[in-house]
Order: structure tokens, then sequence, then C-alpha cells
């Protein structure tokens, strides 16, 4: 088999599942009453907020009634494409301030960069948002890692247990499908 392109998942994968639980999603679940409340008239912020009154059917749901569904979200895992926005937004302040950085095993930085260095394409798909997976990268213990990407895939293309997902990642990378290695802890 010659792989031409990697897409790689971050969560179990690139990254410790205990960074995401133990530091991200804390951190975002922490800060996410102010954050709305200090932004949730931004348009950016509203048009997300909008989704998640969408999603729930409750159309005129106020602010704190968001903030409650939101922090449900975060402690259920919960892959809502509006959910993952906001907690990217949240964690770009996180990563600025310096109060965390996205944490990468040693083996795959060594990997990614033998890939990128072998001229092999790289990508991301994952369930966080393509804003929190380039914070995550660009601010890791190993310093910034997005010259090493090509491309990002989120929520947006599709949810990881959706084959349909993985077939429009093959024809947006023009590839065919066997030169492509996906990496993901998903089975």
């Amino acid at each position: 088999m010659n792989v031409r392109a990697v897409v790689t998942d971050i969560e179990g994968t690139t990254s410790s599942i205990a960074f995401v639980h133990q530091v991200l999603f804390p951190y975002a679940a922490d800060k996410l009453p102010a954050y709305l409340r200090e932004h949730g008239a931004d348009p950016q912020v509203r048009v997300l907020l909008d989704a998640v009154r969408e999603e729930v059917g409750e159309p005129t749901a106020n602010i704190e009634r968001l903030i409650t569904l939101l922090q449900q979200w975060i402690a259920q895992d919960r892959k809502a494409t509006a959910l993952k926005s906001l907690q990217g937004q949240i964690w770009r302040h996180g990563y600025e301030r310096g109060d965390f950085r996205g944490h990468v095993y040693d083996d795959a930085v060594r990997a990614l960069r033998r890939w990128h260095r072998d001229g092999i394409a790289l990508y991301v798909y994952s369930s966080g948002s393509v804003a929190a997976q380039q914070l995550l990268f660009g601010h890791s213990e190993a310093g910034n890692l997005l010259e090493l990407f090509s491309g990002y895939f989120d929520t947006r293309i599709g949810h990881k247990r959706d084959s349909a997902a993985y077939r429009t990642i093959v024809a947006q990378l023009g590839l065919p499908a066997g030169e492509i290695l996906f990496l993901s802890d998903v089975v």
C-alpha cells in the first residue's frame, strides 16, 4: 500500500483522552457562563446559540437556559457542532493566555514530522471544531505543529461513526481510498 495521505483523529490517537476530559472540558465548563454572558450578542456567538435553540426546539431560550443546556452537553461529551465551536472559542482564550498547552504524544509528534518530511499529506478529522484542532496543534507542548497539516475536518463533514463522512473526506482529498490511512481510537 502506498500511503499518500494520513487523516488522524486527536483524542486517544495523537493526544491523551485525559487532556481533553481533565483540562479542556472542565476549562470550557468553568468559563462558559461568563463567556456567553459577555459575548452572547456577538454575531458569531449568536449564530451558535440560535443553533442550540433550534436543536433543542426552544426558540426563545434565554442565555441562562442555554448555559445550563451547554454545560449538560459538555458533561455528556455531546458531539454538537455549535457546542464544539463555542468550546473552541473559549479554549482559544486559554491557549492564548497560556493557561494550558495542547498535549500531543511524543511518538505522535515524531511520526507526524517524519510523514510530513517524507511528503505524506497530513489531515486532522476530529469531533472538535477545526478551530479547536488548530489551537491544540498550534499551541502544543511540542511547539507549533500547524505547518505539518494540509487540512482539517470536523463534525460539519459528518460524525466519525458515519461512513459517509469518510467517503466525503476521500472525495475532497482526491485520492484513491487505498492511499489514505485513517488513524483513530474508534473501531
